[in-house]
């Protein structure tokens, strides 16, 4: 069916986390880390004991579709902490594609203070007072845990009420929920054919014992890791990116993956794609975005992911078709300063010198001061020529260049010297032309720009180069220096 958006009428002036006028109404929320749709005419809210005894709620979404007379898959998203089923349906977009693909959403709460039962939570909140969220108390034993009790159940009734496919359940969580998500993952992982989370995921204690061996009971499962660059949930930068190796490493060693990923940036949307011997895992770091989701995520996690895993009847991972190829993007090229290698066709190549960030600067008054007014990568001019399909030509001292671009125009380059020549035409570049290890070293930034009209985006000494819009962000620029270190 064909989607529409309903017209919202904005709370631009609220400051609240949730909302508690939201549902019923046509308010939309906005901000860097959550953004609204109008709540969905077709959410239900129910609540019964399920597990343990205790009584709890939940919100379901049927869409316009089901009919009952076929099987269709579930979707289980659980929301962040501090909110509720119905804020994850509102600050998601899975009743949206749930009309589109014609799947059953249901939203889970949490049954204690709007907070999920996580095990080895309430250890690192006795570890650091500064937190003063209250938690639900985990018990020793994770088979005790009333939340996965719950869900679990509430995936039964699911089942039971409609008619879902049961190798087609999937399910996704925002911040406390990414960590509630992997924590089902990790102990029924096998009822899965899929688990996605955005903001937060799992400390190492929790994914691996004392000895390093992993805690998982739940087996292989396709998994998707949203992180927001700005999330600033696992302390600096350092220990953010250490947090989001520690995620990657623990479900590639479950799912066995061996491999590099292949790398795509669409927009902000920095996508690692692993393909494993049981199960693949995607993923993505988003650029300039606060902790929380997107409102698109679920689209993206359905288009890469979701739609082409099927967990088959022996308990194994099919790979069917998805609505979208996991692939890296073909046309991409990527530099780290200090790095002997390139990222070409998504994988690393030798470079004949390594690529070196370099300053422009303005010697300032008569004190020797300097000004930087601009920093660029310069790599291998002699790489850049070949990598496009450039002819090139260097003096016997290699202090002067000549490529011929495949347009015919011939453009040369001298050490030291900011400008080039463009046929007959002088034309400055955003910094000198340098020598390093006996090649010329030029600004991959202003070659790729002014010379070949593509893509060039910078974040931190990691420059990425492709034919359409992308945008590096700081952890897939992380991952990019380890994969060329």
């Amino acid at each position: 069916m064909e989607l529409r958006l309903r017209a919202g009428t904005p709370n631009d002036e609220n400051r609240d986390y949730v909302p508690l006028g939201i549902p019923g109404t046509d308010m939309t929320v906005n901000e860097n880390g959550n953004n609204s749709q109008v709540w969905p005419e077709r959410l239900r809210e129910y609540t019964g004991e399920l597990a343990d005894g205790l009584t709890d709620r939940w919100y379901e979404y049927v869409p316009t579709s089901y009919d009952g007379s076929r099987p269709v898959p579930l979707v289980v998203s659980n929301h962040g902490g501090q909110m509720s089923g119905w804020a994850q349906a509102v600050y998601s977009s899975w009743t949206l594609l749930a009309e589109r693909e014609g799947f059953i959403c249901v939203f889970p709460d949490a049954h204690e203070l709007k907070m999920w039962m996580i095990q080895g939570m309430a250890d690192k909140v006795r570890a650091h007072p500064e937190l003063v969220l209250p938690i639900p108390m985990d018990p020793p034993d994770w088979r005790d845990n009333h939340d996965v009790k719950f869900v679990r159940a509430l995936i039964g009734r699911m089942q039971e009420t409609y008619n879902i496919d049961a190798g087609r359940i999937y399910m996704h969580g925002m911040s406390m929920g990414h960590m509630m998500t992997d924590q089902f993952a990790r102990f029924h992982g096998d009822l899965l054919a899929g688990a996605a989370g955005s903001g937060a995921g799992s400390m190492a204690s929790q994914l691996y014992d004392t000895d390093g061996g992993l805690r998982n009971w739940g087996g292989p499962v396709p998994m998707w890791i949203s992180h927001p660059e700005l999330n600033g949930m696992d302390g600096p930068k350092q220990e953010e990116n250490a947090q989001q190796k520690t995620s990657r490493a623990y479900w590639s060693e479950v799912n066995g993956i061996h491999g590099l990923p292949q790398i795509r940036i669409e927009g902000e949307d920095n996508y690692a794609f692993y393909r494993g011997e049981k199960a693949d895992l995607v993923w993505l770091d988003i650029k300039n975005r606060d902790h929380g989701q997107t409102l698109d995520e679920a689209f993206l996690i359905w288009k890469y992911l979701f739609s082409g895993c099927r967990r088959l009847s022996d308990g194994t991972i099919a790979r069917e078709e998805s609505l979208a190829a996991a692939e890296g993007d073909a046309h991409a090229l990527a530099f780290a300063a200090g790095s002997r290698k390139a990222w070409l066709h998504n994988a690393p190549v030798a470079l004949p010198a390594a690529p070196l960030m370099w300053n422009k600067l303005k010697y300032h008054g008569l004190e020797g001061g300097t000004m930087v007014r601009g920093r660029y990568l310069c790599v291998p001019l002699r790489f850049l020529a070949e990598r496009f399909g450039m002819s090139y030509e260097t003096n016997e001292a290699g202090t002067e260049a000549t490529v011929t671009l495949r347009d015919g125009r011939r453009v040369q380059f001298a050490r030291g010297v900011i400008a080039c020549l463009v046929d007959d035409e002088l034309v400055d570049m955003y910094c000198e032309t340098l020598q390093r290890e006996g090649e010329l070293l030029v600004s991959v930034e202003w070659f790729c720009r002014w010379l070949l009209n593509l893509n060039v985006s910078a974040c931190g000494d990691v420059v990425y180069v492709t034919d359409h819009v992308a945008e590096l962000s700081t952890f897939m620029a992380e991952l990019l220096k380890e994969l060329l270190s």
